[in-house]
């Protein structure tokens, strides 16, 4: 297809189609002459790749330019996929954990990943969280580590190792970004659900 027939099945515009060429998020076209070139279904779906990146995920051009080079160029291990996929997704400007922080990480016992994109996102979270006076004990900690491990536990599916490392490099970030906001809505619906049945009493019908 040609460049004015990828804008049209993907909605985005030419000029923004040439800027991500330009700008390397995009791979160039089979060339058919100087001014033309032919894309195909690949460039269909790094566009609407980007475009998840960017409205759902809110990540920068530059770090989109990170995805998409990490997937042109995974790892072949799938536990350094999940690693690639977190560092690329990785909370950017940040100030790093206390040392406090860092010990308090530690100390809960967690596999020992205390380096990992993943981790560091934890303890610089951990961080704000007591700076801004609300200080999380270990056993809340736990709570919620438990929770997310079972969360984890559809995320880190076995399939994943029947999947090109490119495929499931994608998968990995794609399914975060997207999955991130309903886990997130997921949180805010059990909350209500049991406020509504500990403190409505008007809520017999949550509570039977």
């Amino acid at each position: 297809m040609r460049i004015s027939e990828l804008a049209e099945a993907t909605g985005v515009s030419i000029a923004t189609l040439k800027y991500y060429l330009r700008e390397g998020l995009l791979h160039a076209g089979e060339a058919r002459g100087a001014t033309r070139a032919d894309y195909d279904a690949s460039h269909l779906e790094r566009v609407r790749l980007v475009r998840t990146l960017i409205d759902v995920g809110r990540l920068s051009i530059d770090r989109v330019r990170e995805v998409v080079t990490a997937l042109d160029h995974p790892p072949e291990g799938r536990h350094q996929l999940l690693g690639t996929a977190h560092d690329v997704l990785r909370q950017t400007g940040a100030p790093p954990p206390s040392e406090a922080v860092t010990a308090h990480l530690a100390a809960l016992g967690l596999p020992d990943c205390v380096d990992s994109p993943a981790s560091t996102q934890l303890a610089q979270a951990l961080s704000a969280a007591e700076e801004a006076g609300w200080p999380l004990t270990d056993a809340t900690l736990m709570s919620w580590y438990a929770a997310m491990t079972r969360v984890a536990d559809a995320d880190v599916a076995p399939e994943l190792a029947a999947m090109s490392p490119g495929d499931a490099l994608r998968h990995a970030i794609v399914g975060n970004v997207l999955t991130d906001p309903v886990v997130i809505a997921l949180r805010r619906v059990a909350q209500e659900s049991l406020s509504a049945q500990r403190f409505d009493p008007t809520s017999e019908r949550l509570r039977s």
